[in-house]
């Protein structure tokens, strides 16, 4: 169902937001991933993160510590969705101020630059309730997927 492969963005690109999720999860033990999705079927993004989080599997991770970056670039449309684990112990406000700092430079056109900075900041702040630990494995691909 899912592809590996990103019409949105170049492999190099591609490469660089692969790389800043195995750079994020070096101060984690969560697990980040990114989906991009070339037709919405729902009209609320969060709805649509939530059903590709679950169809990846996303929710089965040992602390329920998953993130996943949810984009739409045709239709303008864009989530965050930590899982239950990340939820139940941060701020409610905990996604904010990584949103607000992403949708500033989706204004700019700096769509890379929102996802590679959103990611890193996403494990720097993970990394105070889920810090990495010695024994830590990649429960999850860091590879982009698409459909």
């Amino acid at each position: 169902m899912f592809e590996k492969k990103s019409d949105f963005f170049s492999d190099t690109q591609e490469q660089q937001i692969v790389e800043a999720i195995s750079q994020a999860e070096l101060n984690t033990s969560g697990e980040i991933r990114m989906h991009i999705r070339r037709k919405c079927k729902m009209d609320n993004p969060l709805d649509e993160a939530i059903e590709v989080f679950e169809t990846l599997g996303m929710n089965k991770t040992k602390h329920r510590n998953g993130v996943l970056f949810f984009f739409s670039p045709t239709e303008k449309k864009f989530a965050i969705y930590g899982d239950k684990g990340i939820n139940d112990v941060v701020p409610k406000d905990f996604w904010v101020s990584i949103r607000e700092h992403m949708f500033s430079l989706f204004r700019e056109k700096q769509f890379l630059t929102a996802f590679t900075e959103g990611i890193a900041m996403c494990g720097e702040q993970l990394k105070h309730y889920f810090p990495y630990e010695k024994e830590d494995v990649n429960e999850l691909p860091d590879e982009v997927t698409e459909d």
